[in-house]
């Protein structure tokens, strides 16, 4: 709900600065005082494209300010989040300000923002008819949303959406798998080519590291034996070796074990533990020999296979140890071949399910919508002829798309359709209707659809315009109940209209220096009985007027 106004320098405005409350607020005032230009300020703040000409003479900057009293869970906060905005707080506050160059800023909340922001914000949180023609109820693309809305379809047409999204994942999922099969059999030759060539060669994960060791054992061979020879003597040499020694120094030990008691056994064991130790090392040793010797006449196959891998990697453009993998990748790929078709035939069906139950879903969602258009028809009918367009028709136009065209929203287009004239075909609500009957179509439409979004606050401009006596009273009792459970503002003209608000607010012009300057004053009861005086006998107010006024405010 929009809360306050504050405006600074737009045109002839100085200085407003304006409090709104829910229910039926009404702006009146003389053609020409700057009702349209509360408007115009209104709509720059909301995101509506500015210029230089907004500027008041003289001034180096202009602003507009608007605050907004907004639920926890209105739409709004969700689209701040998705801009990483501070969205934590109940209040916010849309700004603009415009430099003399015809440039502006807009901020939300005093950060930094786009208009384009400001508008995807404002089409949350109001609605100007009659000014703005092609936002809110003028702009075709709402009308599926508002007529499901209307109907409480909201389950039929989330389910169509969610199994058209459905059907497309299996329709991508075929075309993935196709692709593959093409390329496969592009491929076939070469694909049993390499298969075949690595399933002979069968290389092993971590073969190339293995085998480098064993070139490298074998090409140094003699020197490895002659170093395992020098090794071994030191071990097991009768005089000198370690072996022999560890041998004599146990039998020492041994000699003198009872006299030292239990004092050397630590010792006693550390000498049979290196002397097994040692027992070790030579039987490894001469193991180790033994392979070497086994192995004298295998180097050159060792390095055929070495340089096969290298061969086979290089031919491939991968390291040897990922020829392995690539192999199980190449035969997948041939293995696709034999399956693929298969496997295009069972997502074929797939699809196919998913069409069939897509398509049910979407019938029964245009079943409702038929049902709904025809209820939404019968109930603008019957508001027109209170506002004076009893030969107007309105119709909830719905065509069936080609299957190219079907979306998540459905089998259907939809727009709101009206003929002001008997005998001539329907047509879009801003090519047909003229300024005032349009403005008193979007009034019963948005009377019929009242429970639809009532946290958006509506404005209209003038929308009694050209209307008077018992049409106008329509008017203001319409525009009274819309304004039942939502803010509703209306500029008027229409005394029947302004003696239904709830607040009221009047423009005039005064003198200013040597500029003219407009002024808003919020009207009190004795002063509103004074406007709406005016409103019905001219520039003189007279007894009866005021005696007029006092039963147009009863009456409301």
């Amino acid at each position: 709900m929009l809360v306050s106004l504050s405006i600074r320098n737009i045109v002839l405005i100085e200085k407003l600065d304006l409090k709104f409350d829910r229910g039926l607020g009404v702006l009146t005032g003389e053609t020409g005082a700057g009702k349209s230009i509360l408007l115009d300020s209104l709509g720059f703040a909301l995101g509506n494209r500015g210029d230089a000409r907004l500027l008041r003479p003289g001034a180096e900057q202009a602003s507009v300010t608007a605050g907004f009293d907004v639920a926890s869970g209105h739409p709004a906060w969700a689209i701040l989040r998705e801009q990483d905005m501070d969205a934590e707080d109940s209040f916010l506050i849309l700004r603009r300000v415009l430099a003399a160059d015809g440039r502006s800023r807009a901020y939300v909340n005093d950060q930094p923002a786009s208009a384009g922001l400001l508008r995807r914000l404002a089409d949350s949180l109001m609605e100007i008819q009659g000014q703005f023609d092609q936002r809110g109820l003028m702009d075709p693309a709402t009308h599926r949303s508002l007529l499901d809305a209307y109907g409480k379809a909201g389950n039929k047409a989330a389910k169509v959406a969610q199994l058209w999204q459905d059907w497309r994942a299996t329709l991508t999922a075929r075309e993935a798998a196709a692709k593959r099969l093409e390329e496969a059999q592009r491929d076939e030759a070469f694909l049993r080519h390499a298969v075949e060539e690595l399933d002979n060669l069968d290389p092993q994960p971590g073969e190339e590291a293995v085998l480098t060791e064993k070139r490298n054992r074998l090409m140094h061979r003699e020197k490895l034996i002659e170093g395992i020879n020098a090794a071994g003597q030191e071990l097991s040499d009768e005089e000198r070796g370690a072996a022999a020694a560890l041998a004599r120094s146990q039998r020492a030990l041994a000699r003198i074990a009872e006299t030292a008691g239990d004092a050397l056994n630590p010792a006693t064991e550390a000498v049979e533990r290196a002397l097994l130790e040692c027992e070790e090392a030579q039987a490894q040793l001469n193991a180790f020999a033994s392979d070497v010797e086994l192995e004298a006449d295998s180097l050159e196959a060792v390095e055929d296979r070495y340089f096969a891998l290298q061969d086979m990697a290089r031919k491939h453009h991968c390291a040897p140890d990922e020829l392995a993998g690539l192999r199980d990748d190449l035969a997948a790929r041939l293995g696709a071949i034999d399956g693929g078709e298969a496997e295009l035939t069972a997502l074929a069906e797939q699809a196919a399910k998913a069409r069939r139950d897509y398509l049910a879903a979407g019938e029964a969602l245009s079943a409702a919508r038929q049902k709904t258009a025809r209820k939404l028809d019968k109930a603008v009918a019957a508001e027109l002829p209170p506002l004076k367009l009893e030969r107007a028709v309105f119709r909830s136009r719905i065509e069936r798309l080609e299957e190219a065209d079907w979306s998540a929203r459905g089998l259907d287009r939809i727009a709101f359709e009206v003929a002001t004239n008997p005998g001539s075909a329907p047509g879009p609500l801003g090519k047909i209707a003229s300024g005032g009957e349009l403005a008193r179509f979007l009034l019963a439409l948005k009377v019929v659809l009242a429970s639809i979004n009532p946290e958006r606050s509506l404005v209209f401009d003038e929308v009694d315009s050209g209307v008077g006596g018992a049409t106008a009273h329509a008017v203001g009792e319409r525009l009274e109940r819309l304004a039942g459970d939502r803010q509703v503002l209306v500029v008027t003209h229409s005394p029947q209209v302004a003696a239904r608000g709830a607040q009221h607010w009047q423009v005039h012009k005064e003198p200013a220096g040597k500029q003219i300057a407009t002024r808003v004053h919020h009207l009190g009861e004795g002063d509103r009985r004074e406007e709406i005086a005016r409103m019905l006998s001219g520039a003189e107010i007279t007894d009866e007027a005021r005696a007029a006024a006092d039963r147009l405010i009863g009456t409301a």
